[in-house]
């Protein structure tokens, strides 16, 4: 396959993707997988989950990980070409709702399309730190702490920095 074929893959894909990121490109993550790990083949799970990792621990926005994405399956370009196709008929789109939404801000439709969104906007980021938990969990032991901090995370108020700080205490201790 031709590098204008990979390109022209990636643009579609991401082209179409960027409309249906309803909570940002995290919530979106399953999509994403699907296509680059099981539909094109061009990452397998543990890269995918450690791209995730390294674009959630650089500064930016967690669109970045498309960025990453491209730059694994065709270099610069692809980088390029996925960040552009995910950003651009987004912000295009944010700008013309985003003028019509604050017009009908006190209609009742509005309210209700609003209230319906936030739980399928949680739903699809739960639905990604699932796909993501799946990749990165290589040995019983990190299925474990991934469990726990999920279950910390979500009976507690601990902050999540404390679950980052132990997870890479057992990484460097090599127990997980």
């Amino acid at each position: 396959m031709n590098d204008d074929s990979v390109l022209g893959q990636l643009a579609t894909h991401f082209l179409l993707i960027s409309l249906l990121a309803v909570g940002g490109a995290n919530a979106v993550l399953p999509e994403m997988h699907r296509q680059v790990v099981d539909v094109a083949g061009w990452m397998t799970n543990e890269q995918f989950a450690q791209t995730f990792a390294i674009a959630q621990a650089v500064p930016g926005p967690n669109v970045l990980i498309v960025t990453l994405i491209g730059w694994h399956v065709a270099g610069p370009a692809g980088a390029l070409v996925t960040t552009l196709a995910m950003c651009g008929p987004t912000c295009v789109l944010a700008y013309v709702v985003g003028g019509i939404w604050h017009r009908f801000r006190y209609a009742k439709w509005r309210r209700a399309i609003q209230g319906g969104l936030v739980p399928l906007t949680i739903g699809l980021i739960a639905a990604s730190g699932f796909l993501l938990a799946q990749g990165a969990a290589r040995s019983l032991p990190t299925a474990l702490y991934i469990t726990l901090t999920a279950l910390v995370l979500l009976f507690t108020r601990i902050s999540p920095l404390w679950m980052l700080f132990g997870g890479g205490l057992l990484g460097l201790l090599r127990l997980i």
